[in-house]
């Protein structure tokens, strides 16, 4: 159904029409019914439990996260054993590194993003599976390692700088000896 005004604008482009979508989701956001002067918005009380239930998420981030890097250990060892089947772990490792590299920032360990998205743009769409790649996959599971059980959070500080020039010296040494 149009409005008035959208009608008025109708009559003067003939064969045209307007319609007015209704926001259903601005509505329910806001509490009221489409503006109609009803007042409103999220529940504190729904906030609140929302930001519970997220910093219980926060603080139990490090222990999840931790299963994550077993994840990619696991699948580095797979590496080494078995090299006939690394671009099958190495695409393992590198949906993994994906989802680490979206939720280290999130929970407070933006250090965990960074290895994370380093570590998912080395493995991503690599077509070569050399000892150096490998041996560059562990060195990010190792910084990684470092930074939860160190439980260093934020940026880290003179910790952080450290295990990012570490990472930094091991991407330029290993990806040197590829070329």
């Amino acid at each position: 159904m149009s409005s008035p005004a959208a009608q008025d604008k109708a009559e003067k482009v003939p064969g045209v029409r307007f319609y007015i979508i209704r926001n259903v989701l601005q509505e329910k956001a806001s509490g009221g019914s489409g503006g109609l002067g009803d007042k409103g918005g999220i529940p504190i009380e729904a906030i609140q439990a929302a930001e519970a239930e997220f910093n219980k998420m926060a603080e139990d981030y490090p222990d999840w996260v931790q299963s994550l890097i077993d994840e990619l250990f696991d699948n580095y060892r797979r590496c080494i054993d078995t090299p006939e089947i690394r671009h099958e772990k190495i695409a393992a490792i590198n949906e993994i590194a994906h989802d680490m590299k979206g939720q280290g920032g999130t929970f407070g360990y933006p250090l965990i993003t960074s290895f994370g998205d380093s570590l998912y743009k080395c493995t991503h769409k690599s077509e070569e599976f050399s000892d150096n790649l490998i041996e560059l996959i562990k060195a990010h599971i190792d910084g990684m390692k470092a930074v939860i059980s160190g439980r260093v959070s934020g940026d880290g500080g003179e910790i952080g700088q450290e295990l990012l020039a570490s990472l930094n010296n091991a991407v330029e040494k290993y990806s040197d000896a590829d070329a």
